[in-house]
């Protein structure tokens, strides 16, 4: 018998209206969701909250529209009156305005597909959806639903609990100086706007992309560089000597460098303290990013000049709630000024999220150890299978080196293994008694096939694949996220489904 079951399609994981993954049981569900089949989306109650417009902020839309007179436009609410003023810009010339009504704030536009879908975007890779329990508190307080579900909330001051559980990931600065975000992307992206703000009047406008990351920070890089040429890409995380070739090429124009310690999904980690000391030569700014394996068990703090990194993972780690944190070396260049423009563009956690968080961030040391202890002996299972094509995890011969530099502890792994198969992909997958579905650091147990939840464009036609091909990256590829659940149930599931 399988210690796991399965999850029908769509069901939230977890069981949660405010849960971060849902279930995609098979690769036909997983190519219907993309697609937007209805005979997938019927099903899907929820999705990742920067990627499906969660069901409350819908239904409190139509209520803020109907009321407002908004009749033939399409309403996107948002986290402040600031992201307003941001999306209104970024869809200037399309009829776009600021909404306002009984504190919640929104931007309505006329119907509109590309305007919708350029809406929908800006609001996924900045971080500027309003949280689906803000908008749930809206409803309750319109009457349009009974009372919030019952959870668990940290009873004292969140924000102060939260920083404390965290301070101890950033020796030098004060608890204080820990900037919490609604999301992770929308930590990264306040980096990105204040490394440019501060670069700029230096004639600094470029930024390099080491590796390839996660794709909305691609995306942050591709769309909002200040011009053409200035979104660089590095594809070779270990190669600096490349790297401080194309720092030569561009003299005096490179703003900043981006980089994922490790990297998603190729669990890939540069050497970080030559790649700190090769932007401090060239007057690069260095933003890291260490969600994969998280701030608890990678110290890059002393080596870049902002770390950014989601809370939704691992801190976060029951799976229900998005946040981010931005941190600034104290130590490092232009270290005031970037604290100013962080906090300048940074969205607050709402306050209810920022409760939740706390009830669990306290929990993360023990849910962290149960899954590092599983990761080895779920990678070293699957590096040895005869099925199994390439494994990437943190200890991976590549990059072992590199990881163990800044791992914490020796068995300070993070819970990410990446790997691909000899045989065809959808007969595994739809076989495989794990829980399936998009994002990590939790509690749960995730696999998914994530290249098609994450670069569905890329892996369906032959120029996409040729692009995913340069960087190494199989369009099979399958990311499994380690929980706190048995390492040998783990392991049994997976066996099952290569045989």
């Amino acid at each position: 018998m399988s210690a796991f079951s399965a999850i029908p399609l769509g069901r939230p994981i977890p069981d949660s209206p405010h849960a971060v993954s849902c279930s995609l049981p098979t690769m036909h569900a997983v190519r219907g969701y993309e697609e937007r089949s209805p005979d997938v989306m019927d099903h899907i109650a929820s999705g990742y909250p920067r990627f499906v417009v969660h069901a409350f902020s819908r239904r409190l839309a139509d209520r803020v529209a109907a009321e407002a007179g908004l009749s033939g436009q399409r309403l996107w609410l948002v986290s402040s009156e600031r992201m307003a003023e941001g999306l209104e810009s970024h869809l200037e010339g399309s009829g776009a305005a600021r909404v306002s009504f009984r504190g919640i704030w929104g931007v309505a536009h006329p119907e509109s597909a590309p305007v919708s879908s350029r809406a929908k975007l800006y609001l996924q890779h900045v971080g500027g959806f309003i949280s689906s329990r803000e908008a749930e508190d809206h409803l309750v307080r319109l009457g349009l639903e009974a009372a919030a579900r019952p959870e668990a909330q940290f009873a004292g001051d969140s924000g102060a609990e939260v920083r404390r559980r965290l301070a101890p990931a950033f020796p030098g600065l004060r608890p204080e100086e820990l900037m919490l975000a609604n999301s992770g992307m929308n930590a990264i992206h306040a980096a990105f706007r204040a490394v440019s703000e501060v670069q700029a009047c230096r004639g600094r406008t470029a930024w390099v992309q080491l590796g390839w990351l996660y794709l909305d920070t691609i995306a942050l890089l591709k769309k909002f560089t200040a011009g053409p040429g200035d979104y660089l890409h590095q594809r070779d995380v270990f190669d600096l000597g490349s790297l401080e070739r194309l720092f030569a090429s561009h003299p005096g124009r490179i703003a900043g460098l981006i980089t994922e310690v490790p990297t998603n999904p190729l669990v890939q980690t540069p050497d970080v303290g030559a790649l700190a000391a090769l932007c401090r030569r060239h007057g690069v700014r260095l933003v890291l990013d260490p969600t994969v394996s998280s701030a608890f068990s990678v110290e890059v703090m002393p080596h870049a000049d902002v770390v950014v990194t989601s809370l939704t993972k691992y801190a976060g780690n029951e799976g229900d709630i998005i946040a981010g944190l931005a941190a600034v070396n104290p130590a490092g260049a232009d270290a005031p000024a970037l604290r100013a423009g962080i906090a300048a563009h940074l969205e607050s956690p709402y306050p209810r999220d920022l409760a939740r968080l706390a009830s669990q961030i306290g929990k993360a040391s023990e849910v962290l150890a149960r899954i590092e202890e599983s990761t080895p002996r779920v990678a070293q299972f699957l590096s040895g299978h005869p099925g199994v094509r390439e494994v990437f995890w943190a200890q991976a011969p590549a990059s072992w080196e590199n990881y163990a530099r800044i791992a914490r502890l020796p068995g300070s792994v993070g819970g990410m293994i990446s790997f691909s198969l000899k045989g065809p992909l959808e007969p595994f997958y739809d076989r495989l008694r794990l829980p399936k579905g998009p994002s990590f650091g939790m509690r749960t147990t995730l696999i998914c096939p994530f290249m098609y939840l994450a670069h569905y464009d890329l892996v369906t036609t032959p120029e996409g694949r040729a692009e995913l091909a340069a960087s190494g990256l199989d369009p099979e590829l399958l990311r499994l996220c380690v929980g706190a659940e048995s390492g040998g149930d783990i392991i049994a599931a997976l066996d099952e489904a290569l045989a």
